[in-house]
């Protein structure tokens, strides 16, 4: 097999990122080229939006590699991540307001585990029962930074982002009836938002959220160090 796409392996030096790869609309063919690249050069590869039947027709073409599909979080990783028994003191904090946002929850936490950032997962929190969200406000409180995943008007990010000091990155998911269908109603809620400083990604984009509190706590880090350097 041929990768036929230009891959950015200077990536991970740059930005600090390592690439990932779309899998949604490529062919089980082109995502074994791919990783077949990534195994060659000793990297390892996380391919996103990918689902059963795909998976199973990736892993047949490269028999000999130990690839991983996690099932919710719609991807493929070419190294075992486990998510299971994460501390409640991880750097990041994934919030959802229902059930249904979980896919684009867990891809946001399994992109962090994938960059060997840890990040706790908090479920059902959604502001029609603004109940449960509060009485877990204390347990935010160690996190650095905030995703908070929501579909139908998705006003959680913007309630979270009124409470909490933390950065908070708001993540609209496509669930919902009628106009909330595809998200929209939930990214134009967000991008409307009265909350200062929220960070809107766009629909359905886990990952996308993932890199962003990434590029924050290496931030974070780096000042830390260039503080500490000056003293």
């Amino acid at each position: 097999m041929t990768a036929t796409a230009h891959l950015d392996w200077d990536r991970r030096r740059r930005i600090g990122i390592s690439e990932a790869i779309w899998g949604e609309h490529k062919t089980a063919e082109q995502i074994a080229a791919i990783l077949e690249s990534f195994y060659n050069r000793g990297e390892p590869a996380l391919v996103t939006r990918v689902d059963a039947a795909k998976a199973a027709a990736v892993a047949a073409l490269l028999p000999g590699h130990a690839l991983q599909w996690h099932d919710q979080a719609r991807c493929l990783s070419s190294v075992p991540i486990a998510l299971e028994a994460i501390d409640a003191a991880a750097p990041v904090t994934i919030l959802s307001g229902g059930t249904s946002d979980l896919p684009v929850a867990k891809e946001a936490q399994l992109a962090l585990a994938f960059q060997g950032i840890a990040a706790s997962l908090m479920v059902d929190v959604g502001v029609a029962g603004l109940h449960r969200l509060l009485e877990r406000l204390p347990l935010l409180r160690s996190a650095q930074v905030l995703i908070a995943c929501a579909g139908m008007e998705g006003a959680l990010p913007t309630v979270l982002a009124g409470l909490v000091p933390q950065p908070v990155i708001g993540v609209p998911v496509s669930v919902g009836y009628g106009v909330s269908t595809g998200g929209r109603a939930a990214l134009d809620g967000m991008l409307a938002s009265c909350a200062p400083g929220l960070t809107v990604v766009n629909i359905d984009n886990g990952y996308g959220a993932a890199m962003a509190a990434l590029r924050i706590l290496s931030s974070s880090v780096e000042r830390v160090v260039a503080d500490r350097s000056e003293k």
